[in-house]
């Protein structure tokens, strides 16, 4: 039977085959619905979000020595919160099967950046494999954890954007569970790397690599594909999708196995052909491999290494290869009559009243990542930075301490703080800071679809737990000045900015209102305009609110979009927003 899946779905339709037990993750897109997906296969399988990549690591890897087969999910910067436990699991090696997806995201569709995950694979000296759809997602998990298990060796699945998000036909299988008993056996050499045993372990590294080299020489996730000899295409992933299409001629050696690279099967491919191109998204990490063995071959001169690759894009790339002129670009037409559509915070986003607030204010803000970094944005103009997960935190202490005249507020969100956030906390109240902190509480991960985290009192597994409270951890970290605000309700929210800004030690509020769409109901009621009695002051404007419509004329509320938050209705001067009459 066959059916038509995602490669996020089909990557957990294959952990479920393959007999996972854990499946471990930080949500983050375009990794997210893998574990969305593997949970509803409980109770053959236990799923959590962990609170961030590192932790969710080192927990798969906990199952793996006692023997379960297991999978980690992250998004690509996730990986690098997760490095230092990758790095070392490389060395003590595992038991039951262990795999890392990691969804990649070219053209930073979700992302602050653009990294290549092939480059950990060579890093810690781990096999790579490379999906380029839902089958082969499916696959390719399946075989990784093959060979996990087989050479004791973590290995990474790298996903990207359009493999994760795409669907494809994929052929149904049974599940089958590991004949592996559970129960860790003391082993101490193995998995203890103190320097003594850890010598041992480096060159065990090296000797397997050799043997995982020589496997991916007759693996058949590496194939080649004859067609004109004229021309020969070393690809990879979604590329080899797209070079499929522009290239239909041309023969093609197709990595799946993508690292160690298979050396014999480059050097027959290449024989074979008059010319090579390798086509690759992102980093030019098999050309450079390819031109290290001796072989001349054209990449980056032909093929862009910045933002995701498309069949347009390869077709540019063709034409420069052949020496004609680049085909004409069609723009696309859009009516004028459209009106321009940035992107903003939510109708009655609890954010907007704290940027808002922030705004009157000359003050400089280390923000972070979540939606919340549309604060960015004019009109609330609020963000004045971003970095990476809990750097809202750290940063803020870092320009404290550097001398910035003006006082230094810190934002981040609930699930960012519980990820990230508590350390770089721990970090102003120990080293005498100053800075003060907002935490945004919507009490959901909310940029990465509403999932759930430590301070909600759910799991993934859908069961009630305890809900960790944000002000509380700030108590234990040392702070001693602490508000818990509702944010919209606009003078309480002024006046705990003001005493956190008048503070001379560090300063933590909590924001705390849920995020509406994760309830699916409006905050309060709908509002409107009495037409007659606004002054047409524009103070309105400041919210940057997508409920309310402007233009040449006096505003009105769109009551389809209206959440009821009130923060109109409270900066107001004349008393001529209140609640819509018969509601919505």
């Amino acid at each position: 039977m066959k059916r038509l899946l995602s490669g996020n779905e089909a990557i957990a339709r294959g952990a479920w085959e393959a007999g996972v037990t854990v499946g471990t993750g930080y949500p983050g897109t375009p990794s997210t619905e893998i574990l969305e997906n593997l949970v509803k296969y409980k109770p053959d399988v236990y799923c959590e979000w962990s609170p961030n990549e590192k932790v969710a690591f080192e927990v798969a890897a906990g199952a793996s020595l006692a023997g379960a087969r297991s999978i980690v999910t992250m998004k690509h910067v996730g990986l690098n919160v997760a490095a230092d436990p990758l790095m070392t699991l490389s060395y003590i090696s595992v038991e039951g099967g262990f795999v890392a997806c990691v969804a990649d995201d070219p053209g930073m569709h979700s992302s602050q950046n653009e990294q290549d995950t092939r480059n950990y694979a060579r890093f810690a000296k781990i096999p790579l494999f490379e999906p380029s759809d839902s089958q082969e997602a499916k696959d390719f998990l399946m075989l990784a954890l093959k060979i996990s298990e087989e050479f004791k060796t973590p290995a990474i699945l790298r996903s990207t954007t359009r493999v994760s998000h795409s669907r494809s036909l994929v052929e149904m299988g049974e599940r089958r569970p590991s004949e592996k008993k559970i129960g860790f056996e003391k082993d101490p050499p193995r998995f203890v790397p103190i320097p003594v045993w850890g010598r041992p372990m480096r060159q065990r590294v090296e000797d397997r690599l050799v043997r995982l080299q020589a496997l991916s020489e007759r693996s058949e996730a590496n194939r080649i594909e004859w067609r004109d000899r004229k021309l020969g295409i070393i690809t990879s992933s979604i590329a080899y999708q797209y070079a499929q299409e522009v290239w239909p001629e041309a023969s093609f050696l197709k990595l799946g196995f993508s690292y160690p690279f298979p050396d014999a099967l480059i050097r027959e491919f290449a024989g074979g052909v008059e010319r090579v191109l390798v086509v690759e998204e992102l980093d030019d990490f098999i050309e450079q491999h390819v031109k290290a063995l001796g072989i001349t071959c054209l990449g980056r001169e032909f093929v862009p290494g910045i933002m995701e690759l498309s069949i347009d894009r390869l077709l540019s790339s063709r034409a420069r290869l052949e020496g004609r002129s680049l085909p004409e670009q069609k723009a696309m037409q859009f009516s004028e009559q459209l009106p321009p559509r940035p992107p903003v915070l939510c109708p009655a986003c609890p954010h907007r009243g704290i940027f808002y607030t922030l705004g009157r204010h000359d003050v400089v803000v280390t923000g972070d990542i979540g939606c919340y970094s549309l604060g960015a944005f004019q009109p609330l103009d609020r963000m004045d930075s971003i970095l990476c997960m809990g750097a809202g935190i750290s940063m803020a202490h870092g320009m404290e301490k550097a001398g910035e005249p003006r006082k230094v507020i810190g934002v981040v969100g609930d699930s960012t703080f519980f990820h990230s956030g508590i350390t770089g906390l721990m970090d102003i109240a120990y080293n005498r800071g100053r800075s003060a902190i907002i935490v945004l509480d919507n009490r959901t991960t909310a940029m990465t679809g509403h999932q759930d985290h430590p301070g909600t009192g759910r799991t993934l597994m859908g069961e009630a737990t305890l809900a960790v409270a944000i002000e509380d951890i700030g108590r234990a970290c040392g702070l001693r000045h602490i508000s818990v605000i509702n944010p919209y309700d606009l003078e309480s929210t002024r006046a705990a900015l003001a005493d956190a800004l008048s503070s001379e030690e560090p300063y933590l509020i909590v924001s705390r209102a849920p995020c509406p769409l994760r309830e699916r109901k409006p905050v309060g009621q709908p509002r409107a305009i009495k037409t007659e009695e606004c002054l047409g002051c524009g103070k309105w404007l400041g919210l940057g609110c997508p409920a309310i419509e402007g233009g040449s004329e006096k505003p009105k509320i769109n009551v389809q979009l209206c959440g009821g938050c009130s923060l109109c209705e409270q900066l107001c001067p004349a008393g001529a927003i209140t609640v819509r009459e018969g509601g919505a």
